[in-house]
């Protein structure tokens, strides 16, 4: 079972920043253990270009990164997931469409980078700041042991990050 890649979705809104980093941070954390993927109920469309930014230093193969539905996870030919994380609020308090498999879930909240006003310097610090928590809950749960964990341990120690300050 240690072998096992467990795949992890990650949902958002729009996924065009938080999710997006999020994908490719525990894809890159996790060295193999994951195969990552994000999506959002209402996609913006188009991946942010700070979240690109910030993407790019991970090494993560920045062509693969596009804003998309949900939807495409939900269907009998998707992946069934292991883990599925919201972090976004929005997307917390939304109807969300069956997933096969009954994968663990919890909310990692996080502030909308995409959201910053500023200057694009003040942008840029933005999306750097939940890049870094994102990256901190991401370590904390690729090295949980996850082979090795009860469901309901899993489970709890999923919330158990969301939970805490970032």
């Amino acid at each position: 079972m240690q072998d096992h890649v467990y795949n992890v979705l990650f949902l958002c809104t729009g996924n065009s920043a938080r999710s997006i980093m999020a994908e490719a941070l525990l894809s890159t954390v996790g060295k193999g253990r994951f195969r990552t993927f994000s999506a959002g109920s209402h996609p913006a469309g188009a991946v942010h270009p700070l979240a690109i930014e910030q993407v790019r230093a991970t090494g993560y193969p920045i062509d693969q990164l596009r804003s998309k539905s949900w939807d495409e996870f939900g269907g009998a030919d998707a992946p069934h997931m292991d883990f599925i994380f919201t972090v976004c609020d929005k997307a917390a308090g939304e109807a969300c469409p069956y997933w096969p498999g009954r994968p663990l879930s919890a909310h990692w909240g996080f502030e909308d980078p995409a959201a910053c006003k500023g200057s694009e310097d003040q942008q840029r610090a933005m999306f750097q700041k939940i890049f870094r928590q994102i990256l901190a809950r991401v370590n904390v749960f690729a090295s949980l042991p996850l082979h090795m964990l009860e469901k309901n341990a899993i489970q709890a120690e999923m919330i158990a990050i969301g939970k805490t300050p970032v």
